[in-house]
């Protein structure tokens, strides 16, 4: 056991003082590193996703979970039952929608052919319904919290302003069902505008919270325009600000410990709990091992925090008095 690691019964009892309505969760949860922490049989390199699922949801703190591989292809109906059979009752993931349906040019390896072209399926509503929401529907409902749209950094010779990319959210989200939680993660500071969350908020879809390279903190966000736009909170803790995803897998591997930890991240999750508890609606809030080292331990910090607080919604919506570039 690495000695950074709280006991069993340390995390069941702080679980049990975390309000209902904050569930925890990881980007994904394959990851032999938490081999010890969360899960205690050791698993293969591959092929072992629904039985590290089922242990992961059992692990205390955890309450929802980040589903990251749907982003690079639709999920198909065995995998979907297996993750079902996986879970408990009502336990909900947030999936990440395919990006066939949200990258706006082709910039992905998997797509070198067609590389910098404009992707025709952007925002393709009929493709998004047939071949990401009708599966999910169908196989895992009973799993299904918010549908995360992630939008890669758009460029400005691709000539979407902030205007622009609020028209073409609402176009598509003004013909999609509105019995399923939806929520949208930018890549561009500049799309963090009045109409981009005028938009949202038309059409109950949710602002995604995250930290990312060239994003705002977090709580900047949250200080932004009536930001929190739909009856639930969700957040992607992801990275440090100005660090790179490559380098953040280089430094930090096997996520079995915190390795940069960040009092403002933490400060900020804190925030959007407490925000959440105010407003009576769930808060998910996801982070990634790469943003401080390991996402588990990411987690336990901050709901101690919160429990040290008494998980009251009252006070500072940023917490301890800090204001925004504290």
């Amino acid at each position: 056991m690495h000695p950074s690691w709280p006991d069993r019964s340390r995390l069941e009892a702080l679980a049990g003082q975390l309000p209902d309505l904050i569930r925890f969760g990881t980007s994904s949860w394959t990851y032999p590193g938490w081999t010890g922490l969360v899960y205690e049989s050791t698993y293969p390199a591959t092929g072992a996703g629904a039985r590290m699922l089922a242990e992961y949801a059992r692990w205390p703190l955890f309450r929802t979970v980040g589903i990251d591989s749907f982003f690079y292809r639709p999920p198909s109906a065995a995998t979907l039952a297996s993750y079902a059979r996986a879970l408990p009752a009502g336990f909900p993931c947030l999936g990440k929608v395919w990006d066939r349906i949200t990258a706006h040019t082709f910039a992905n390896p998997r797509e070198k052919s067609r590389w910098g072209e404009r992707n025709p399926d952007w925002l393709n509503a009929d493709l998004f319904l047939t071949e990401v929401l009708a599966p999910l529907r169908e196989h895992f409902g009973e799993h299904l919290g918010p549908l995360i749209f992630e939008f890669q950094a758009i460029a400005k010779k691709d000539g979407v302003d902030a205007a622009g990319f609020a028209d073409a959210l609402d176009r598509f989200f003004s013909v999609l069902p509105r019995d399923v939680p939806y929520a949208v993660e930018i890549r561009n500071p500049d799309y963090l505008a009045p109409e981009y969350f005028a938009v949202l908020r038309q059409h109950g879809v949710g602002h995604v919270f995250n930290a990312w390279t060239r994003m705002p903190a977090i709580g900047e966000q949250l200080l932004l325009h009536d930001a929190i736009t739909a009856p639930f909170i969700v957040s992607r803790a992801l990275l440090r600000s100005g660090r790179s995803y490559a380098q953040a897998v280089d430094a930090f591997a096997p996520y079995d410990h915190v390795q940069d930890e960040n009092p403002t991240l933490r400060a900020d999750l804190a925030a959007l709990a407490r925000a959440a508890l105010e407003l009576r609606i769930p808060a998910y809030l996801i982070v990634n091992n790469r943003a401080e080292g390991c996402a588990p331990l990411t987690i336990a910090a901050v709901a101690e925090r919160l429990v040290a607080d008494g998980g009251s919604a009252a006070g500072d919506p940023l917490g301890e008095g800090r204001r925004v570039g504290e």
